[in-house]
Parts: structure tokens; C-alpha cells; sequence
């Protein structure tokens, strides 16, 4: 038991190192002419969703499992929602919406939203892959894994962005604007793109439905199974049961299936671009186990083999193997028949579209387990031919007419048998080349009135930063180059080749920096208001309040001094006492108290008024030299604001008192009587302590004049720095002077 734990560990190992390779290795070796390694599912779907696929004008009904991709559309219709699911992504789009994709592959996700909501919750970024929004007024990019919201309005000249979680990049007429987490911007305009900040609001209904489909997502038991980039596995959770296999390892296995039941056998079949031939199955649950992973009889019960957990997933159109001879069918009673079985574990996929040899061993890896890359090249090369199917059986094989196939009817509704003779003889890797009819393109909703965007909204130009490819080739022009290609889909190489010139869709290039050539103009500075609000986690607020959340508390102290010491309390004390600030030439300069705050004067207001701003009450700047080269506007140094009065004191200005201040209605006076400073805090020196140097003490008081210019100088106040000098209590050195008197 011990041995064979430890055997299990060494290949779960070696399969981790593996795939950190192929996900190294992978982009390096990727060629352009592949098809792309991932699609968009159509996961969810609430009221009238209409679809328009790639190379067609007209519009049929959305079916679940759809896989999307570039060039398609979607119109959701009033009190409609739905859901895209990519892996590492979800898009889900709100009632009245156009949405389509511009360009879909392994590294862009470019998407266009002409009218509507959509809601993108990005669950990884490559460090090679981009996520784009293009709108009629603003391109946005996603530049990291998040919650993000777009809304456009009906007339399409306003669009609000909404960022729960994430960084955003904005840009429309030549300007940038980053939008981080908790902010909405609003952009008005299209001639001339302006914007507003505002906090993001109590989440709505459709916020509330996303947020409870990705918390499905993320409390799903079939991610310790699944590989985390595939699309739909959460849907596997309350449709079938996981078991473990001694051969296979954990598989799993539908709940119910009616009677006669296998896989790739209730769908239809669609014709997508590049792939060709992709199966579209019916059961909610139906799109992890028919784009990845294989399938296997165990215990009398079809059961599902997920590929390996620690590689990127490659998604395939159908895993199966075909039935069929030379003329592209197999002879089944009354006229032809096409016919498959879904590919075991350990078996090839060979691809019916035109791929590379890297293509071929990645899709394969990734979806099973194969580590012998010669044998998957001699299956794809058709070196090998005496290929045991597993599930190669009457009971596996579902076969339909040619015509059923070609048109994407039901296929469940037109089974025939097959044999074990035609099996022994017809079975073959590679699809049989079937042409394709315009249903199959449309899907199962062919040829119903279905409703679709009003023409405003369709042929709504937008803004983008990344150029997209240009539009799908039509369908009528496809179907003559596949007769040409013997019923086989087109390469990449020749698909682009019959592109038309146009783009995708009316898009007007743009890029940051001016490159719009002054059209839309996003302003250089925002009011206030909005700057206040885009900065990360702030709210829409004034200016003043702004200032006073940013400046750090001042003490009670502090705060009594700046206010004490500001021109306006000076010019308040003037009013309050006019005799007082009369001086005349005999009189001796009024006392101070020996703790007076530095920076403190008694030159009246209107001289300290024409001092330097560094040498005013209130100012203080430590490097001189730099004084005198600022504004009074912009004071250095300022003791720090606070709320409440501090605040007032650091709007306040370093000029003269206003008219009002200086002469407000005065009081009764006063007696002519010096006023003295008022006394510091009893407090403050236990709040701001500051060193304050210690007075010499003063000379001995005489009684005449005569005796004091007899008595001898006193000696130096400071002490040598060697030997320092102990203070005596005040009255000691009082009783010992009168002792000398």
C-alpha cells in the first residue's frame, strides 16, 4: 500500500512538472495558423437571448452550450439576462444589451457593449493576455483579476464604469484614467468625452445574481478534480456523483439519463469557424464533459475522465471518434449515415481542421493522459491503423442521417443502428467531410422570429485601443471554398485571406497620449470633487474636508498656540484694548512670562504684518535659505491641522486682518492699564514638551543706585562644559542672597 501511495505521488509530481512545461512552452511553440485554445460558453440563459453568429445576417435563438467566439453577437432582450462562461473569466450581460466579441483567443478578450450592462468578474490574468472593453465613448482595460461592471446608456453617449474590485484603465480621446477598486466614473459625451466620480452605490438585482453564480462557482466540490480554467464544471456538482477508479483515478458520473442514453447523442451538431463540426449538447451540465477529458463504461454506467489538473486546458469541438467510408458516410439500411463515439481515455483526438503538430499533442495532453508525443504524431499522420476504440460498440456508436447531420437538427429524434460488420470496417479517427448548410450555423433556433437589437444599437460604432481582426468572412463565400477543400473546414491562413477589408465592426481606433488627434478630450484636471473620489477608497467630498481627513491630529496645545499666535487673535486683542497698544518711549517694555512660547512678539500688528512669511506668527520653516521662495500661499512648516478650530486656523492666510476684523464695534474699555500676556497651559509642558534654556539667575535687588554700581559684576551665568552646573531650589538661592546683603 505504502509503495503504491508513493507511485501515485511521483505521478502527480511528474504531471505538475509537466504541465508548468507545457504552460512555458506552450505560447513559444503555438502556431498563428491554430485555431485558438479557448472559447466563451453560452452557461446560463433568462428570458429572449438572440444570437448571431460569425458570417450571418440573421439571428436565431441562444441555446445553452453554445461555445462563442470571434465575431459573434448577443442581444439580450427586456427582463433577459445571460452568461458567459471562459474559465479563467465570466461575462454576464444584463436586460436590453448588445454585446459581441471583437477578437477571442488564447491571449485577447476583446469585447464590444453597445448598449446595456455587463458585468466581467476576471478570475486569472496571463501575464500575456489582455481584457478589453470597447464603448461607444471610452475603451477600458482590465488589468487585473476583479469585479467590474460597464453600463452604456440607450442613446449611447454616456458610460459608466463601476470597479468593485480590480484596476481599470480608461481611455477615450487621447487621455488616460485609472479606476481602481470602489470607484465609479461616469463618461458623457462622444465629440467631447467629460467625467465624474461618485461612490459605487448599494449593489442592484443583477449584481446579486452574479455574485451568487460565482459563489456557486467557487464552493464547487469538482474543483479539487476539474483543472481550474474549464468552463461549466460547477454544474457538475448537482448532476452526478464523483467516484474514485483504481485505472482511471476519480471519474464522474451523471445522476439521471434517460433510457438508451450515451454520450454525444442528445444535441445537435453546428458548424463553427474555425473548428467545423462542434457538438452542442442539450443537458444543463453538457459542456466540460464533451469539450475536454474522455469517456468510459465503468460499473454498467457511463462515466466522464477529466484531463489533468495541473495543465491549461485546450478546448476541443467534440472528442469523439467518426464512423464513415470514403464518400463521407457509411451505409446504414436506406441511404448514408454518419455516425461517432465519444473517445476513450488514453485515445487520440485527431482534429477534422487544419493544425500543427503542437496543436495536436497539446489538445491531447491536456485532455487526457498521454505522454508519448511519437504515437500521438503517428495517429495524426495516419502511420498507425490498427487502432483499438474502446468505445468503439453498437451500443456507443450513435449514427444519424447524413442530411440530419448537415442541417444541425436533434440528433436523438433520428438514431439508427449500427452494426458490429460496419464498425469493423468504418471507423476512422478523422470527421467525414460533410458540407455544412446555413442551420448548422444558426443552431438549433434557426428559422424562428426572434427579437434582435434596434439598428442604432447594431450599427453603433465604438472606441478601442487594440486593433481587432477584421470581420468573418460571409458564410455564402465559405461554402464554396470548403467544396473546394473537399467538405473540410478552411485554415486560419485561407479564412483571412477571404476576410473583407472591413473591420469586425465600426471601430475607431484609439490610444492614449493624442494619438485620437483632439477629438474626444477627457479633462487634463478634474474638479475637486472627482479627484477626491477617483483616488483609491475615497468618497465625493470637499476640499476642506479632504484636507482636514489627510493632515494628521494636533494637540490641544498646539492648537491653542496657533490661534493665540495668528494675526487675526492679534488684531482681536487690539480691538478688545486700544490704549494698551499706545506706547510711549519712557515706558519700560512690559514683563514676559518666563515660559513664553518661542516666536512670540510685541511689535504691534501692523509691523509684524511686513516681516518675511517664515518670521509671521503662526510660520515656521527650518532651511532659511528657502524662506523666501514660496508664496505666502503656500506657508512651510505650518503646525499641523485638525479638525474643529485648527482647521480654521489652516485656511487661514498669512495677510492683514480684514476690514470687518479690525474694526468690529469695541467693547467697553478698559482701564488704562498694561495688559499683560496671558500665562501659558498648566498643561503644556506635559503635551509639547520643548527644552527651554535656563535664565541666568537674576542680580540681587538694591535699594539705591549708588550701592548697585559698587557692588562687583556677577559672575558668568553658563556653566563650563566640562563641569555642570546644579541648580539650587529658588529658595535657597533667595535665602542665601539675603544672607550676603
Amino acid at each position: 500500500m505504502k509503495s503504491r501511495w508513493l507511485n501515485v505521488t511521483h505521478r502527480g509530481a511528474f504531471l505538475a512538472f509537466l504541465g508548468l512545461t507545457l504552460l512555458g512552452l506552450g505560447s513559444t511553440w503555438a502556431d498563428e495558423a491554430d485555431p485558438p485554445g479557448r472559447v466563451a460558453r453560452l452557461s446560463d440563459l433568462q428570458g429572449s437571448v438572440s444570437l448571431q453568429p460569425a458570417g450571418v445576417q440573421d439571428w436565431a435563438a441562444a441555446t445553452l452550450n453554445r461555445p462563442l467566439t470571434t465575431g459573434d453577437r448577443l442581444w439580450a432582450d427586456q427582463d433577459a439576462r445571460a452568461e458567459l462562461d471562459m474559465g479563467d473569466a465570466a461575462l454576464r450581460l444584463g436586460a436590453t444589451t448588445g454585446f459581441s466579441f471583437l477578437n477571442l483567443d488564447d491571449h485577447t478578450a476583446q469585447m464590444q457593449l453597445t448598449a446595456g450592462t455587463l458585468l466581467v468578474h476576471v478570475r486569472n490574468i496571463q501575464p500575456n493576455q489582455t481584457y478589453e472593453i470597447d464603448t461607444p465613448n471610452v475603451a477600458l482595460s482590465l488589468q487585473q483579476p476583479g469585479d467590474y461592471r460597464v453600463e452604456v446608456n440607450e442613446t449611447g453617449d454616456t458610460t459608466v464604469v463601476k470597479v468593485s474590485a480590480g484596476q481599470a484603465q480608461a481611455t477615450g480621446g487621447g487621455q488616460s484614467l485609472a479606476i481602481g477598486t470602489q470607484q465609479m466614473v461616469t463618461f458623457a459625451g462622444t465629440a467631447t468625452v467629460s467625467y465624474a466620480s461618485a461612490t459605487l452605490g448599494a449593489p442592484d438585482e443583477l449584481d446579486s445574481w452574479s455574485a451568487g453564480r460565482e459563489r456557486q462557482r467557487q464552493e464547487s466540490a469538482s474543483r479539487q478534480y476539474v483543472a481550474e480554467d474549464v468552463p461549466g464544471m460547477a454544474d457538475l456538482d448537482t448532476n452526478g456523483r464523483w467516484q474514485a477508479t483504481p485505472d482511471y483515478g476519480y471519474v464522474w458520473a451523471p445522476n439521471v439519463v434517460v433510457a438508451g442514453w450515451a454520450p454525444y447523442r442528445f444535441g445537435q451538431w453546428a458548424w463553427i469557424a474555425p473548428w467545423g463540426w462542434t457538438w452542442v449538447d442539450d443537458a444543463p451540465w453538457g459542456y466540460a464533459p464533451f469539450h475536454y477529458g474522455r469517456w468510459i463504461m465503468w460499473n454498467s454506467a457511463w462515466c466522464w475522465v477529466p484531463g489533468p489538473r495541473y495543465v491549461r486546458p485546450v478546448y476541443g469541438p467534440a472528442l469523439v471518434g467518426w464512423v464513415g467510408g470514403p464518400r463521407g458516410g457509411v451505409a446504414v439500411g436506406i441511404g448514408v449515415s454518419v455516425g461517432w463515439f465519444p473517445l476513450a481515455p488514453r485515445e487520440v483526438y485527431v482534429p477534422g481542421y487544419h493544425v500543427s503538430e503542437t496543436y495536436v499533442r497539446n489538445v491531447n495532453i491536456t485532455n487526457t493522459t498521454i505522454v508519448n508525443n511519437t504515437y500521438i504524431t503517428n495517429v495524426y499522420h495516419n502511420n498507425v491503423t490498427n487502432i483499438h476504440y474502446v468505445n468503439a460498440t453498437p451500443g456507443a456508436v450513435t449514427a444519424v442521417p447524413q442530411n440530419v447531420f448537415a442541417s444541425g437538427q436533434h440528433v436523438a429524434r433520428h438514431v439508427m443502428p449500427v452494426s458490429r460488420e460496419v464498425l469493423s470496417t468504418a471507423v476512422t479517427s478523422a470527421p467525414p467531410p460533410v458540407m455544412p448548410s446555413r442551420q448548422a450555423v444558426l443552431g438549433a433556433g434557426a428559422g424562428r422570429a426572434v427579437p434582435h437589437p434596434p439598428p442604432a444599437v447594431l450599427s453603433r460604432p465604438v472606441v478601442a485601443t487594440t486593433k481587432p481582426p477584421r470581420a468573418p468572412v460571409p458564410f455564402e463565400r465559405q461554402v464554396e471554398a470548403i467544396k473546394a477543400n473537399g467538405g473540410r473546414p478552411l485554415p486560419r491562413t485561407e479564412l483571412a485571406r477571404l476576410q473583407p477589408a472591413t473591420p469586425v465592426a465600426p471601430v475607431r481606433l484609439i490610444s492614449a497620449g493624442g494619438a485620437d488627434r483632439g477629438r474626444a478630450q477627457i479633462p487634463a484636471t478634474p474638479s475637486r470633487a472627482s479627484a477626491a473620489a477617483v483616488r483609491p477608497g475615497a468618497s465625493q467630498e470637499s476640499g476642506s474636508a479632504a484636507r482636514s481627513r489627510a493632515a494628521p491630529a494636533a494637540s490641544f496645545a498646539d492648537r491653542e498656540h496657533a490661534l493665540q499666535n495668528s494675526p487675526v487673535a492679534a488684531a482681536a486683542r487690539a480691538d478688545r484694548a486700544p490704549p494698551a497698544r499706545v506706547e510711549t518711549p519712557q515706558a519700560p517694555p512690559a514683563p514676559q512670562a518666563p515660559h513664553a512660547p518661542q516666536g512670540r512678539t510685541d511689535r504691534p500688528p501692523s509691523a509684524q504684518q511686513h516681516l518675511p512669511p517664515t518670521q509671521q506668527q503662526g510660520f515656521y520653516h527650518d532651511d532659511p535659505t528657502h524662506a523666501h521662495g514660496r508664496p505666502p500661499s503656500a506657508p512651510v512648516n505650518r503646525p499641523p491641522a485638525a479638525a474643529g478650530s485648527a482647521e480654521q486656523y489652516s485656511r487661514l492666510p498669512p495677510q492683514p486682518p480684514s476690514q470687518e476684523q479690525r474694526y468690529r464695534p469695541p467693547a467697553a474699555a478698559p482701564p488704562p492699564v498694561r495688559e499683560a500676556p496671558p500665562p501659558p497651559p498648566a498643561y503644556r509642558p506635559q503635551e509639547r514638551p520643548a527644552p527651554v534654556r535656563e535664565a541666568a539667575p537674576p542680580p540681587p535687588p538694591v535699594s539705591h543706585p549708588q550701592e548697585r554700581a559698587a557692588r562687583p559684576p556677577p559672575p558668568p551665568s553658563q556653566p563650563s562644559k566640562s563641569e555642570p552646573r546644579e541648580s539650587a531650589p529658588h529658595g535657597d538661592r533667595t535665602s542665601r542672597e539675603r544672607g550676603e546683603r
